[in-house]
């Protein structure tokens, strides 16, 4: 082993505070009674997968990790043609070494907990042994997140994300039809929102349960749109909550006979499941405990703190709402890598039905501007930017993974990003008008990625290759499906 001991697996291994971390681990499964750990690590596309193992080899698993396929990062799928994406049945494994500090018990059934992983090359393997796996996009996260900050003097980027997404009723086949939803779409009336109290109180309640602090809901305006939000963090903290709130709503759906819907635009003529992330840049703060629950934490004490404190560098209290001179580069920053970045927030065919719905709260605008919901970035107070060209369907690590390189790239070399944008996108886009647009198809969004050679730094290894390959073949399905409008438009048409 001797050879491997500068590898990144090993400086993982030898961290201080992970000794400590994983003796405490040991103490929670026996003060909580754990039975049973999910050892999870994030696709390509954002979903969670991993192994269950029983809790009582967590010591030996924190120092050795769980064996995983390689290609469970492209969700163990296939392409159009039957072929798994980017790997063969004969590749290798990765090392998914469990993150202790993320650690909790999950509140529906409390024999079982889960844990975050990071992805890495196995010992043998013959090119980078004990490596981090490039194809990892949440450990990718935090090596960014770590290096942005060591280069900008503590520098780093805090997140918040507005989870919208549907509740629907399932059909006698199982099926959900667009509009039955659990609520009517009306926005943020407070009887809509009574009515479908028993599903967001479980959520609030499983959510503070896992560390995630629930600041304020609302129902929207399309069918079963619900809002819930939890407080913002430094990115990783809040892309784990993200990723922990699908699953808890996935859960809280599943025991209502519901379908808990991220499809981006399930129904045209109403607003869509967006995930528009609130961005702001600090320096300085420090972890503090949110008693979340009474008692005993059902989790590692680090999942119930938030960074408080510091200074944010981006809001400017001379001059409201314009920005700060660093908060304008990081503005120019994020406006230059804009197509590329839309590639990764907005990642489905279906994405792109929520711009062509124009008007209804999407943006098509490649332009910054100060409460401007029709651009892509808004400052949407004076001490944060909202990207919005984000919906329910994001992988959340990958994208804020983007993010950090372009904010990197603009305060670096001092971006200019110019002029906030005054007028409104969609009616100067209507009225003929000149405006900059935001690649509005996927295929449009992948060509933008494929030239932005500076976004593609966060996709390390052959995840570029991955990602490209899975968000193609998506696009040359959407291609050779015939739908329901090809038929009503052209069944009875005589040229």
């Amino acid at each position: 082993m001797a050879k491997h001991e500068n590898c990144d697996m090993f400086r993982e291994l030898n961290d201080p505070m992970r000794k400590e971390r994983v003796a405490r681990v040991s103490e929670k499964i026996k003060a909580l009674g754990i039975e049973y750990i999910y050892y999870q690590y994030i696709s390509i596309t954002g979903r969670v997968l991993g192994k269950a193992v029983p809790a009582r080899h967590w010591e030996y698993n924190a120092r050795k990790g769980v064996q995983t396929w390689m290609g469970g990062v492209t969700n163990v799928s296939t392409d159009m043609n039957g072929t798994l994406f980017g790997f063969s049945a004969n590749d290798g494994e990765t090392v998914a070494l469990p993150d202790p500090e993320t650690f909790c018990q999950l509140p529906w059934d409390k024999r079982v907990a889960r844990v975050f992983c990071t992805l890495f090359y196995g010992l043998e393997d013959a090119k980078n042994p004990g490596g981090y796996f490039e194809c990892d996009t949440r450990g990718n996260l935090k090596r960014f997140d770590r290096e942005f900050r060591e280069k900008h003097n503590g520098l780093h980027l805090r997140v918040g994300m507005e989870p919208e997404m549907l509740w629907l009723k399932k059909n006698p086949d199982g099926s959900a039809t667009p509009y039955s939803g659990i609520t009517e779409p009306y926005a943020y009336h407070i009887g809509q929102f009574e009515s479908a109290r028993h599903i967001w109180t479980q959520v609030y309640e499983y959510s503070h349960a896992m560390g995630l602090d629930m600041i304020q809901g609302d129902v929207e305006d399309a069918p079963g749109l619900l809002e819930l939000n939890f407080a913002f963090d430094d990115a990783l903290k809040t892309c784990d909550r993200l990723t922990t709130y699908r699953q808890i709503c996935n859960e809280v759906a599943r025991q209502h006979g519901l379908i808990a819907c991220f499809m981006a635009k399930p129904m045209m003529g109403v607003p869509a499941n967006g995930c528009h992330h609130n961005c702001s840049i600090w320096t300085g703060g420090s972890a503090e405990l949110q008693q979340l629950v009474p008692g005993e934490l059902p989790g590692m004490e680090e999942l119930f703190t938030y960074t408080k404190g510091g200074v944010n560098e981006f809001e400017n209290k001379e001059e409201g709402w314009l920005p700060t001179e660093i908060g304008h580069h990081a503005l120019g920053g994020a406006l230059k890598h804009i197509g590329a970045l839309t590639a990764i927030g907005a990642s489905t065919v279906n994405s792109y039905r929520r711009f062509a719905d124009v008007g209804l709260w999407a943006p098509i605008g490649a332009n910054w501007g100060l409460q401007n919901r029709s651009c892509t970035i808004r400052i949407s107070a004076p001490d944060r930017f909202e990207f919005r060209a984000v919906d329910a369907m994001v992988n959340q690590h990958l994208f804020c993974a983007a993010l950090i390189k372009a904010l990197d790239d603009g305060i670096s070399n001092k971006i200019d990003p110019g002029a906030p944008e005054d007028r409104n996108v969609v009616e100067v886009m209507k009225a003929g008008g000149h405006v900059d647009l935001i690649p509005l198809n996927l295929n449009e969004a992948l060509d933008a990625l494929q030239k932005d050679d500076l976004v593609l730094e966060a996709m390390p290894g052959r995840l570029y290759e991955l990602y490209d390959l899975m968000k193609r073949d998506d696009w040359k399905r959407f291609l050779k499906e015939v739908t329901n409008w090809d038929l009503d438009r052209y069944m009875d048409y005589l040229p």
